[in-house]
């Protein structure tokens, strides 16, 4: 007997589902022993032209005929938003039928809740789609390193933003031409705001990072920085001090808090995220018993995420097979205890840091008294463009409390001989744990 879909939402998404179910069918059948048919379709407009040709007899404009059809076995959800998305999952939920969802933001905002419906009515959530589209990071965190304490997550989970700093690094472009080419390309939205500002990477890792610490994250508590202030200066120093510039999404476990943040950071070229470029993704995980790993792919897309929506289908089938709910909602996520998670001035981390002053005597002294007064210590300095004023002045520092930096850049701005805070971007290397070894090294995991 087919597994028998209802499908909630036909855009890019959903059409790339209805395509690789298509293309793939015999392979699909052969691997799950019964093909996989889309029994009834919902839809905004029934006229609406469509990038795949569905019977119009499957089109419904009622979520109702669709959510009551008693021989609908599993709902997908690839609407997007939050409502009326949530409110049709928790309905599908409290039926005990299986959903398979795309939706990162229904999921970062309203986890709990749903993790509590599924675990109620004995229904299985799938959710693989939701993050990193074709990249299979959230089996990852669930099932292949179930046995491990993860220590560090960094990911490049924004293809969007990805291109745009790629064009900016290799081309030299400012931020809004860069920008302009992503949109020419299909990259980018019209109205960028959730990609560029960093948004759309905060919903993806306040859902990682509940996963890797089992724990519920807040998108809230997510601190979220854009790249808007990205200059090709600043990446044309970054270059020469080792380092590219990427958006990062990054999670720790410190001493039982969390850390959660999204935002520009250089990243030192040796390290394996600093070699993903344009619109593909990347997730570094570091397990006290697996090491580094690293899931590479591509991160959005109509098949890639369809892939992911179809993989999260077959487990649901063979779950129901098997009359379980999938291991995730068995562990009962949506009862997990809240763990701090620390506010971002609470966060170490090193910086690279510009400032455009003059060029004068006792500049750079002035301002290693301000950071010394606060504790900052620095690795690093740079000066160019001597016989002219204002000059920049780069300073890298050691790692260090982002309260204390933020102390030091008041004062600092202060300055009589200070133009201007020119650039503030944190740096990582996924070693500020004094357990974990070098990025990239051969030191081998521990479990302690």
């Amino acid at each position: 007997m087919p597994l028998r879909v209802g499908l909630l939402g036909l855009g890019v998404v959903g059409s790339g589902l209805v395509q690789l179910l298509r293309c793939n069918r015999e392979e699909v059948a052969r691997r799950l022993g019964a093909p996989i048919e889309i029994r009834r379709v919902l839809v905004r407009s029934l006229d609406k032209p469509r990038p795949v040709p569905v019977p119009r007899e499957l089109l419904t404009t009622d979520p109702g005929r669709v959510l009551q059809d008693p021989e609908i076995d599993v709902i997908v959800e690839v609407m997007g938003g939050v409502e009326p998305a949530r409110e049709l999952i928790l309905a599908a939920l409290a039926q005990g039928r299986p959903v398979v969802t795309a939706n990162k933001e229904v999921l970062a905002r309203h986890g709990p809740e749903l993790f509590r419906a599924a675990a109620a009515h004995g229904a299985g959530l799938y959710f693989e789609a939701s993050v990193a589209a074709g990249i299979p990071v959230i089996r990852s965190l669930v099932q292949g390193l179930a046995a491990n304490k993860v220590r560090t997550l960094m990911g490049i989970i924004n293809g969007t933003t990805n291109y745009i700093l790629t064009r900016m690094i290799e081309e030299g472009a400012e931020f809004a031409v860069a920008l302009e080419q992503a949109q020419r390309a299909g990259y980018a939205e019209a109205d960028p705001t959730s990609d560029v500002d960093g948004w759309d990477a905060a919903y993806k890792l306040a859902i990682l990072s509940s996963l890797a610490f089992e724990t519920y994250v807040p998108v809230e508590s997510v601190y979220v920085e854009g790249i808007r202030r990205v200059t090709p200066v600043d990446l044309a120093y970054g270059t020469e001090l080792g380092f590219t510039v990427k958006l990062l999404a990054i999670a720790k476990n410190v001493n039982g808090a969390i850390e959660a943040r999204v935002h520009p950071t250089m990243v030192p070229l040796h390290h394996p995220l600093a070699a993903v470029r344009d619109v593909f993704n990347a997730v570094y995980l570091n397990g006290n018993a697996s090491g580094e790993l690293m899931l590479y792919g591509r991160g959005a897309g109509s098949l890639p995420t369809a892939s992911a929506v179809a993989s999260d289908l077959m487990e649901a089938a063979d779950d129901l097979r098997r009359g379980q709910t999938p291991l995730l909602i068995r562990r009962r996520p949506g009862e997990w205890a809240r763990k701090e998670v620390l506010p971002i001035t609470e966060t170490r981390t090193r910086f690279y840091l510009r400032f455009l002053v003059h060029d004068q005597p006792g500049v750079l002294a002035a301002i290693a008294a301000a950071f010394g007064k606060t504790g900052v210590s620095i690795e690093s300095v740079i000066q160019k463009g001597r016989g002219r004023s204002p000059v920049d002045l780069v300073f890298v520092t050691h790692e260090a409390k982002e309260a204390n930096v933020r102390e030091a850049l008041r004062e600092i701005g202060q300055l009589p001989v200070v133009h201007q805070v020119a650039s503030v971007i944190r740096v990582e290397d996924g070693s500020s744990q004094e357990e974990m070894g070098p990025a990239g090294s051969t030191e081998e995991a521990r479990c302690e």
